[in-house]
C-alpha cells in the first residue's frame, strides 16, 4: 500500500503544470525554488508554551532548545555520523496540562544569524525563517466496558475505574503522552509548481506569497511511537521526559510517511474509525519491527492473494448460483443456516466495534446469502394475510426440484441426527458462557454465546452436505472454484495467526475450516469424475458416437442410449 501510494504521486509530479488563468494566454506558472538552498547553515530555536500561537521569544524558561550551525541537507555529521541530533530533560509537569491543557512544541529554523523573533529589527527575515507548530500531547478516548456476571452481578473489573465511569460517562477524554518526537527537515530541492503538489503533499509544501518559492519541509515524525506506549497524565505523575530528536529525511522516504499519515479531508468515517485505525497500524507496526523478514515478505505477497481470492470467492460464487437450475445434491438447511450464522457475526462484530473494513465485508457476504434464499427457495409476497393487517408476508416455499429430490431426504436425515449432537452442545455452552464469562447485557451475552459457539461447533453445521455426497457418492454438485477459494483464503489465515495477534476462537474457526475442506478433498477423491454421468445440461464426457459405428459393436451403445433421455429425465439424473 506504501509503494502503490508513493508511485501514484510520483505519477502526478510528473504531469504537466497548471496552467494559471490570471497570467496572460493562461501560461503555466513558473516552478519555484526551496528559500534555503543546499548547505545553508541555520540555527533551530525549539519553544514549548500553552498558547497555540507563540510570541513569548524573550522567556528563557520556554527555550528547550537551541542548536547553532545545523547544515541543510548534510548526512555526515550528528552524533552517531547521520546527520541526527538528541536532546532529552525530563520536565515538571504544568498544572494545567494535568487538567487536559495542551502543550504545544514550535520549533523556529533560521538561517545562520537571524533570530526567529519578529520584534527584533535587523535579527529577523522572513524569508530566511521557517516556523512550524505541534501538540505534544494526545487526546484518546478511553471507553469503559461495564461488564458483570450477569447472574451474580459482580465483576472482576477495577473500583477506580468504576467509580471513573460513574463519573465521566461510558466516555472519557484523557490526554496521553509519549516521550519520543522527530523533527525531520526533508531535503528535497525539487521545483514544485504552485497549485499542481499531489496530496497529501500538498498539505506540507508552504508557499511565500510574495516571491513564489517554498519553505524547507519541517516533519514531526512520530510514525513509530505505537499507541501502546502511550501513557495518560494524571495526578500519579510529578515529571514527563521527553526526547527531542533532530534529523535529515530524504523526499523518498518522507512521501511514504506522509502517504500513511494523511486522512482525507472527505472522509466521512467518524473519529472512532479513525482510532480504531491507529490501532491498526499498530500491528501492521509491530508485525515491520518484530517479524522475520523473509515471513514478512511472504506476508505480504499472500495479504495481495488473499484479497484477490476473496473477490473471487464472491464472484464465483454468485455466478455458481445464478446459473444453477436444480438443487440435487446441495444442502438447503446449510445455506438458511448460513444466513443466521452471517448475520450473529455481523451483530457481534457491529457489538463489538471491530473494524470498518471487516465489517463491510461480513456485510457483503450477509447480502450473498440473503440472495443464496432466492435462489434455493420460492420467496413470494402474500398480500392477503398480512402482518397486524398493514405489511405483506413473506412467505417462503422449497422449489420443486428440491422436493422431488432423494437430497431434501439426506439432508433431513442428517440435521436429525445432527440435533442430537448439536442442541446439547448448545445448551452446555450457553450454561458455561453465564456462568463464568462477564457481559455487558443480556444481548451482548446472546451474540457473544451464538457467536462463540458457531466458532467452536460450526464444523457440524457444514456435515450435512457432507452427508448428502456420501449417500450419492459424487461431489460433482458443489461449487469447487469457490470452495477453493475461500479454502487458500483459510490457509492464508492460517499465516497471518503466526504473524498478527488474533482471538483464539477465530484460530479455532481457521482449523474448523481447514478440516472441513480436507473432508471435501477425501470425498473429490474417492468419488471419481464419471464421464458416463450425464450432467444437468444433458451432455457426458463420452464422445458422441455415430449411430453406423455404434451398429457395428454393442459396447458404444450405453452412452447413446444415456444421451438420448428425454430433456426432463436428463435433469434428474
Amino acid at each position: 500500500v506504501i509503494f502503490i501510494i508513493w508511485a501514484i504521486s510520483s505519477w502526478f509530479r510528473r504531469g504537466p503544470s497548471t496552467p494559471d488563468p490570471t497570467t496572460p494566454a493562461g501560461a503555466p506558472r513558473v516552478p519555484s525554488r526551496n528559500l534555503f538552498p543546499k548547505d545553508t547553515l541555520m540555527d533551530m530555536y525549539v519553544y514549548l508554551s500553552h498558547e497555540e500561537v507563540f510570541t513569548d521569544f524573550n522567556n528563557t524558561e520556554a527555550l528547550f532548545w537551541f542548536h547553532r550551525d545545523l547544515v541543510y541537507g548534510d548526512w555526515n555529521t550528528g552524533e552517531s555520523g547521520d546527520g541526527c541530533y538528541e536532546h532529552y530533560t525530563e520536565m515538571d509537569i504544568p498544572e494545567i496540562l494535568q487538567k487536559n491543557g495542551s502543550l504545544y512544541l514550535h520549533v523556529y529554523f533560521t538561517k545562520s544569524g537571524f533570530h526567529p523573533d519578529p520584534k527584533r529589527k535587523g535579527q529577523y527575515r522572513r524569508l530566511a525563517t521557517v516556523h512550524a507548530t505541534r501538540m505534544l500531547n494526545k487526546f484518546k478516548r478511553r471507553k469503559f466496558l461495564k461488564t458483570k456476571n450477569l447472574l451474580t452481578g459482580e465483576t472482576e473489573a477495577d473500583p477506580e475505574m468504576i467509580k471513573r465511569a460513574e463519573s465521566y460517562g461510558p466516555v472519557e477524554i484523557i490526554s496521553h503522552w509519549h516521550p519520543n518526537l522527530t523533527i525531520n527537515m526533508v531535503d528535497d530541492h525539487t521545483a514544485w509548481v504552485k497549485g499542481s503538489v499531489p496530496p497529501p503533499l500538498d498539505q506540507h509544501v508552504k508557499f511565500d506569497a510574495v516571491s513564489g518559492d517554498y519553505y524547507p519541509i519541517v516533519y514531526f515524525n512520530d510514525y513509530w511511537n505505537l499507541q501502546k506506549d502511550y501513557y495518560p497524565i494524571n495526578e500519579t505523575l510529578t515529571t514527563l521526559p521527553l526526547r527531542l530528536s533532530y534529523c535529515p529525511l530524504s523526499l523518498w522516504r518522507w512521501q511514504l510517511y506522509a502517504a500513511q499519515n494523511a486522512r482525507s479531508p472527505w472522509n466521512f468515517l467518524p473519529e472512532d474509525t479513525y482510532e480504531q485505525s491507529d490501532e491498526d497500524q499498530d500491528s501492521v507496526k509491530v508485525a515491520l519491527l518484530e517479524t522475520n523478514p523473509y515471513l514478512l515478505g511472504l506476508t505480504i505477497v499472500v495479504s495481495i492473494v488473499h484479497s484477490i481470492f476473496e473477490f473471487l470467492a464472491f464472484k464465483n460464487d454468485i455466478q455458481f448460483w445464478n446459473s444453477r437450475q436444480s438443487l440435487e445434491g446441495l444442502s438447503v438447511r446449510s445455506i438458511i443456516f448460513g444466513v443466521f450464522q452471517s448475520l450473529v457475526v455481523l451483530l457481534y462484530i457491529l457489538d463489538n466495534e471491530t473494524n470498518f473494513v471487516v465489517q463491510v465485508s461480513v456485510f457483503i457476504g450477509l447480502l450473498i446469502d440473503l440472495w443464496k434464499i432466492t435462489k434455493v427457495m420460492d420467496v413470494k409476497l402474500d398480500r392477503e394475510n398480512k402482518i397486524a393487517g398493514i405489511f405483506p408476508r413473506l412467505v417462503f416455499k422449497d422449489k420443486s426440484t428440491y422436493v422431488k429430490s432423494s437430497t431434501k431426504i439426506y439432508d433431513d436425515m442428517a440435521f436429525k441426527y445432527l440435533s442430537w449432537l448439536l442442541y446439547p452442545l448448545f445448551g452446555c455452552y450457553a450454561v458455561y458462557s453465564l456462568l463464568y464469562v462477564e457481559h455487558k447485557g443480556w444481548y451482548s451475552w446472546v451474540l457473544s454465546m451464538l457467536y462463540g459457539f458457531l466458532l467452536t461447533f460450526g464444523f457440524i453445521t457444514m456435515t450435512p452436505q457432507l452427508f448428502i455426497n456420501y449417500k450419492m457418492k459424487s461431489v460433482a454438485h458443489l461449487p469447487w472454484r469457490m470452495l477453493t477459494y475461500k479454502a487458500l483464503n483459510t490457509f492464508i489465515d492460517d499465516l497471518f495467526a503466526f504473524v498478527i495477534k488474533m482471538p483464539m476462537m477465530y484460530r479455532i474457526g481457521c482449523l474448523r475450516d481447514d478440516v472441513v475442506f480436507f473432508i471435501y478433498l477425501y470425498q473429490r477423491w474417492i468419488y471419481r469424475v464419471d464421464p458416463n454421468r450425464v450432467n444437468e445440461f444433458g451432455t457426458s464426457g463420452v464422445e458422441q458416437v455415430p449411430n453406423d459405428t455404434a451398429a457395428e459393436g454393442a459396447a458404444p451403445a450405453a452412452p447413446a442410449a444415456i444421451t438420448d433421455k428425454p430433456e426432463e429425465e436428463k435433469k434428474n439424473d
